[in-house]
């Protein structure tokens, strides 16, 4: 179903949004990819859909928007990949590049999991469900993952467990016997 040419994912059956930023830096030289991290968001928090995931990961996130924004408007993030609640994906950085999700972090003993992973955000929030349709497309996305980068082996973490004590997502609620 899906296909990875050059870092970015493709697929003949359905659309990939692609939305390139420039919220990214080179891997440090030699890396493999060996990590897949899994996130969640929603802005405003607890609400689904708009401009506004985009927004933020381009860097364009207007402060006054809605008030949460000016807390998180000038933080410098992005992603590898978003899911939103109808599965559909939408790619922001290149699995060759190393995109900005997991912050100071740390898996298995290797700090900055940006160097070595890739990132995954759900729309979502710590205290709700995800939807049958981002389970359903993020198995896919972790097979094609773990094909094209081996060394991912079983190496799937959640942001909480990078970051502990800093983050909380996917949250409680992510079902992790759905893609484990």
């Amino acid at each position: 179903m899906f296909q990875i040419k050059s870092g970015w994912l493709y697929s003949d059956d359905i659309n990939i949004r692609k939305v390139p930023v420039d919220r990214f830096g080179k891997r440090p030289e030699g890396t493999k990819i060996s990590l897949i991290v899994i996130h969640c968001i929603s802005l405003p928090p607890r609400q689904f859909g708009g401009p506004y995931v985009d927004d933020i990961f381009k860097g364009t996130l207007d402060p006054n928007a809605h008030p949460y924004f000016k807390e998180v408007a000038h933080l410098e993030v992005s992603t590898h990949l978003f899911i939103n609640r109808q599965g559909v994906i939408t790619q922001y950085v290149s699995f060759l590049d190393r995109a900005w999700h997991a912050g100071r972090s740390s898996y298995n003993g290797h700090k900055e999991c940006n160097d070595y992973s890739i990132g995954i955000e759900l729309e979502g929030c710590d205290d709700l469900e995800y939807t049958i349709e981002q389970y359903s497309t993020l198995k896919e996305v972790i097979s094609v993952l773990k094909e094209n980068y081996p060394d991912i082996g079983n190496n799937i973490a959640g942001h909480n467990e990078v970051a502990p004590g800093r983050k909380t997502d996917p949250g409680k609620f992510f079902d992790w016997s759905q893609i484990r």
